[in-house]
């Protein structure tokens, strides 16, 4: 079975959901380390442009967005629990404001002097003027509902009281883990963490839950180079694809960005469109032919 590539940087929290969940799932995988902003050439040549983090590979075959990611995790461990199109409405829903709300609340919340102070020692303070440029620059350019730092605590600290109430069993749903618990993880993992806020201190339930995702580890990870990564696309051939549910722009060259931040578009020929996914395929001469798989929720599709 081939080893999944990951695409990440270590203070990325998408980044440390996907690794997360490759550790639940017990998977070994391929670490590629990258920047904490673009330009990522060698990235950019599997993605096409596609420039959020994290970004995962098998062969031919690249995924963006961690709802891809763990579609593929799921996948490869059966573990349908990981997958969010396997979930009832309600876990769906939760994961959807998660993935957005709650999490863009708990970074702003939380990015503040000491974890500027933090990145400028982990890297140097030119790395963190520039990163801080691009995110300046990315947040211009993005379509979700601007935030305070006031509001944002508010809105952090009231997921935590729900948290603590919905734990009534070791999970969020249940006495096993899925998706949502990951989701609802990687959101606290940036707050409490990395920017080392004190906000479980009066919730134990939820540390003691925050306590269990961390036990299952990053799974068995194995560090390669990007060329390494480019060698795997260029001697595979994309995997063969289901029946489009969609075939209304089938075969043509199409444009598809995130519709919330971070919307750098992907062109390339539309050669599969779903109920939950939609698959690019684009050339380059560096890898040949590669499919890249993107999420239909989130996404717009446009005509070129």
């Amino acid at each position: 079975m081939s080893e999944l590539v990951l695409f990440h940087y270590p203070m990325s929290p998408f980044s440390e959901k996907a690794r997360a969940m490759l550790g639940y799932a017990g998977l070994a995988w391929q670490s590629v380390q990258v920047e904490e902003m673009p330009p990522r050439p060698v990235l950019e040549t599997l993605a096409g442009g596609y420039r959020k983090i994290p970004v995962a590979q098998l062969g031919a075959d690249v995924f963006c967005d961690t709802r891809t990611i763990a579609t593929e995790i799921a996948r490869l461990a059966n573990k349908p629990e990981l997958s969010l199109s396997e979930q009832p409405e309600n876990v769906q829903a939760f994961v959807e404001k998660v993935d957005l709300e709650i999490f863009l609340a708990c970074v702003i919340a939380s990015s503040d002097a000491r974890l500027m102070i933090k990145l400028v020692r982990e890297t140097s303070l030119l790395h963190t003027l520039r990163f801080l440029k691009d995110r300046v620059a990315m947040g211009r350019k993005a379509r979700v509902r601007a935030m305070g730092a006031g509001e944002a605590k508010k809105v952090a600290r009231a997921f935590i009281a729900d948290l603590d109430e919905r734990l009534t069993q070791d999970f969020l749903f249940g006495n096993q883990p899925c998706v949502a618990d990951f989701s609802a993880y990687h959101c606290l993992w940036y707050a409490c963490d990395l920017a080392n806020k004190p906000w479980l201190r009066d919730y134990p339930k939820v540390a003691d839950w925050m306590a269990r995702i961390k036990a299952f580890g990053h799974g068995t990870p194995t560090e390669i180079t990007q060329d390494d990564a480019v060698e795997q696309a260029r001697q595979a051939e994309p995997r063969a694809l289901p029946a489009a549910v969609d075939t209304q722009h089938a075969g043509q060259t199409v444009s598809i960005a995130p519709t919330d931040y971070g919307r750098d578009p992907v062109i390339g020929i539309l050669v599969y469109s779903g109920a939950t996914e939609t698959v690019l395929a684009r050339e380059m001469p560096a890898v040949g032919r590669v499919h890249i798989h993107f999420p239909k929720q989130g996404f717009r599709l446009k005509p070129v």
